[in-house]
């Protein structure tokens, strides 16, 4: 057992992807912040994958990987796009900072 003289806090990057030296972390990122906007979306308005597709015209088991966290096989476009057919619309900003200044900075998608 460990007390808490034992541990040590260290402050994240702000992206856990780069904390655990995934790569393409801000990539990662920007896909796990789009996916957790479409399944707010789906909890919201309560809509199973089925309904989704209903509603969508996209497979329901795109959203089944969407919801399983299995995003590897989606670009940053695809999932706005999908976002869309929800009526969600998108903003994205990109922020640029050295890695030599800043490398922990994580581009920021809204």
């Amino acid at each position: 057992m460990t007390s808490d003289d034992d541990m040590t806090m260290i402050h994240g990057s702000g992206n856990v992807f780069r904390d655990f030296d995934v790569p393409n972390p801000d990539l990662e990122q920007a896909r796990a912040i789009l996916a957790a906007k479409i399944i707010g979306v789906l909890d919201d308005r309560k809509l199973t994958v089925r309904a989704a597709e209903t509603l969508t015209g996209i497979a329901a088991a795109e959203f089944s990987r969407i919801r399983n966290v299995k995003l590897e096989r989606f670009t940053l476009d695809r999932m706005i796009k999908i976002l869309g057919k929800l009526d969600e619309d998108v903003e994205v900003t990109v922020s640029f900072h050295s890695r030599q200044h800043g490398a922990h900075d994580a581009p920021h998608v809204r």
